[in-house]
């Protein structure tokens, strides 16, 4: 356990900050899972743009990195070809 009051606070902000970008992961895969769950031509448009933001804010803040982001937003952008084209 801490002792010093430094390193008590730091353990109260990391948990803090555990908890936001368990969060922003969390929001990241439901929305990666929901465009590729999608079939439907109306639908994936507004789904896609929404995901692609998502991801890339969250890239910024660094809460993913910026290549696992290019990963998520490639297989997004296939699906979503893959539906118009259909």
């Amino acid at each position: 356990m801490a002792h010093h009051k430094s390193a008590k606070k730091r353990i109260r902000s990391s948990e803090r900050k555990r908890l936001v970008n368990k969060m922003a992961e969390s929001r990241i895969k439901t929305m990666y899972k929901k465009v590729l769950a999608t079939d439907k031509k109306e639908e994936i448009e507004k789904l896609y743009k929404e995901a692609v933001a998502l991801i890339d804010r969250n890239s910024v803040k660094g809460i993913i990195h910026k290549n696992n982001a290019s990963r998520k937003k490639a297989a997004l952008t296939r699906h979503f070809n893959k539906v118009l084209t259909s």
